[in-house]
């Protein structure tokens, strides 16, 4: 009777592992930019004019926008003198390392994946 038990469980296991091996798993969808700046920005930025400022200016429209002019926002001095606007190349690299963009900013997130900056990105130019 003790072999058959055996026999039973190990055939159970064989059941198992041929289910698992033809099922396959859904891909993970990554995380939308609406998502990830949830996650990553909202904690110091909005998407509105209409709620309060928060540690960081609001980026309502910042794509196109010139760097540090929104009124009522005390910037850093170096992103107050800044001179351009942004756009799709300048957020990404400002995403890598704000203070490559403009030394001295207070700015301290930084994200290595691309792809999460583009998701970010695509996100923002779509509240513009």
């Amino acid at each position: 009777m003790r072999v058959v038990v055996v026999g039973l469980c190990t055939a159970m296991v064989l059941v198992v592992r041929v289910a698992d091996a033809q099922m396959s798993l859904p891909a993970g969808k990554p995380p939308d930019g609406a998502t990830l700046f949830k996650q990553q920005c909202a904690v110091c930025h909005t998407t509105s004019l209409a709620e309060p400022v928060r540690q960081g200016p609001p980026l309502f429209k910042i794509v196109g926008r010139p760097a540090g002019k929104i009124e009522g926002f005390r910037y850093s001095e170096g992103l107050a003198k800044a001179d351009f606007a942004w756009d799709e190349v300048r957020l990404d690299a400002w995403l890598t390392n704000p203070q490559a963009v403009i030394p001295g900013v207070v700015m301290a997130y930084r994200q290595a994946k691309p792809e999460t900056r583009a998701a970010i990105i695509t996100y923002l130019k779509e509240q513009n």
